[in-house]
């Protein structure tokens, strides 16, 4: 296999792949992960790793004062770093096979990390320094930074939720049960029972949290949800279409991944830099908590929409 075959195997899809992380993100993760490979690493080290990254870089977000005002460089240079290390868990682990739901969930999470640790450094610069605009106001009314801080990360955690599930359901269609990292609630409840507290303590509290985030994103997706019954109805447990049906869901399903990217990291993050950059802190909430979720809303009731007209294909053939 050639360097270039190598590369074009360590990504998920091109349907999924946003063309920043093509050029960017993806080919360092590639280099990143062919590095640790030789090294022994393993993904799960790597997305640890990623994590500490990124939330010392999210910390450096807060200094403001004009002798440590280059530590927002530093910091926007680490959690750059981290994702290129996000990326390298990921590749590392298709090149070498080493995929496990721990990965999953820890390659889920590591980017709420980061961005919880953005969350409070960038309120609390908004409150120690308050020099942006509207810095005299949020002085006065500190409970509305605060509030606009945690409606923005509860904002962000739907979004990243929504926006996985979806490229994981495309993915879903295009590669087959193998391809994708689609979970159920009924699965992970079957494997949740048959561990024991006692034996399996640090695998069974990640898988506790790992349902109920997975159950959240069921409830929010109704009629995707009819239509993974349906298929499981028509073609058993995996629930595995046709190549046709597949090929059909796909061609309807794609013109949504291009926002599913815009709502998982580059786009809120160059948001985020930006509001860091000409010092208006809460800009990057505003942005969150309106922009964003005015798209999580647009997207959900497309691909709700999608899932319903493939439910009605389904049930005439």
């Amino acid at each position: 296999m050639t360097l270039k075959e190598e590369y074009k195997s360590s990504l998920k899809s091109m349907d999924t792949e946003e063309w920043f992380d093509l050029h960017f993100h993806r080919p360092l993760g590639f280099l990143w992960a062919k590095f640790f490979a030789k090294l022994g690493v393993s993904p799960n080290a790597i997305t640890v790793a990623s994590i500490f990254m990124g939330v010392a870089g999210g910390i450096m977000l807060y200094f403001h004062q004009p002798y440590l005002a280059w530590l927002n460089w530093v910091g926007m240079l680490l959690i750059t770093w981290a994702d290129t290390f996000d990326s390298a868990d990921g590749q590392l682990a298709r090149m070498t096979q080493q995929y496990s739901q721990m990965g999953r969930i820890l390659d889920g999470v590591s980017g709420d990390f980061w961005f919880v640790a953005i969350g409070f450094a960038l309120v609390f610069r908004e409150l120690d320094f308050g020099d942006s605009l509207l810095g005299d106001y949020f002085a006065s009314h500190q409970w509305q930074i605060w509030a606009l801080g945690i409606l923005s990360g509860l904002s962000h955690a739907i979004q990243a939720a929504i926006a996985d599930y979806y490229r994981q359901f495309h993915l879903f269609f295009l590669k087959g049960q193998q391809g994708s990292e689609l979970d159920s609630v009924s699965k992970l409840d079957e494997q949740y029972k048959r561990m024991e507290w006692g034996m399996n303590f640090w695998h069974k509290l990640p898988l506790f949290f790992y349902r109920g985030y997975t159950a959240n994103q069921e409830r929010m997706t109704p009629n995707m949800q009819r239509l993974c019954r349906a298929l499981k109805a028509h073609y058993g447990e995996d629930g595995v279409p046709s190549q046709e049906f597949r090929d059909y869901f796909r061609q309807l399903s794609l013109p949504l991944m291009k926002y599913t990217n815009i709502l998982t990291f580059n786009t809120r993050i160059i948001a985020c830099f930006i509001a860091v950059i000409i010092n208006v802190p809460w800009l990057y909430f505003a942005f969150e908590i309106v922009v964003l979720n005015l798209l999580l809303i647009y997207m959900i009731c497309r691909h709700e929409g999608i899932c319903k007209k493939a439910l009605k294909r389904l049930n005439e053939e």
